[in-house]
């Protein structure tokens, strides 16, 4: 089951990263252009910060039965000094909590707003600090610290 939902797991990242940069450039867009916000803008809103939730509910689940986040917890004194042990029981699982939560506080804001440039602009400021706090605690390939394939087999 482990590996099963860490490739799902990976495999959503691809969908969370792809929603919210098309989420950050029509909001972007909309702002900057003056356009009115239109049902499609408020289902890319709506559908980001879905996407968003699904993949926190993985990563919750992988949370609750990953080995090394089983160790983690059970020698934290030990673990807490071990960098990629450490990375995944504590730095990555917060700041991905962080980031859902950044991003679903923007959505809704966003979804109450009176006016579209000011649905944008909350849609575009919210969204893009989601994106940053994502780009930094993603286990990247090509990371010196913690490094992780971008994807991940079956």
């Amino acid at each position: 089951m482990y590996t099963t939902v860490l490739a799902i797991h990976s495999l959503v990242r691809w969908l969370v990263l792809a929603s919210l940069l098309f989420a950050i450039f029509r909001a972007f867009n909309g702002w900057s252009s003056k356009r009115s916000f239109s049902r499609v803008d408020n289902s890319v809103r709506h559908w980001t910060a879905t996407i968003a939730h699904i993949q926190l509910i993985f990563g919750l689940v992988l949370y609750f039965i990953s080995p090394i986040v089983n160790y983690f917890l059970h020698n934290f004194n030990d673990a807490v000094h071990r960098r990629e042990i450490r990375f995944f029981g504590m730095e990555h699982s917060l700041m991905m909590v962080v980031a859902i939560v950044v991003i679903t506080i923007g959505s809704a804001r966003a979804k109450r707003k009176l006016t579209d440039p000011e649905k944008f602009k909350t849609m575009a400021l919210w969204f893009s600090a989601g994106l940053l706090i994502i780009l930094s605690s993603v286990p990247w390939a090509f990371s010196p610290l913690i490094s992780r394939p971008y994807f991940r087999p079956f």
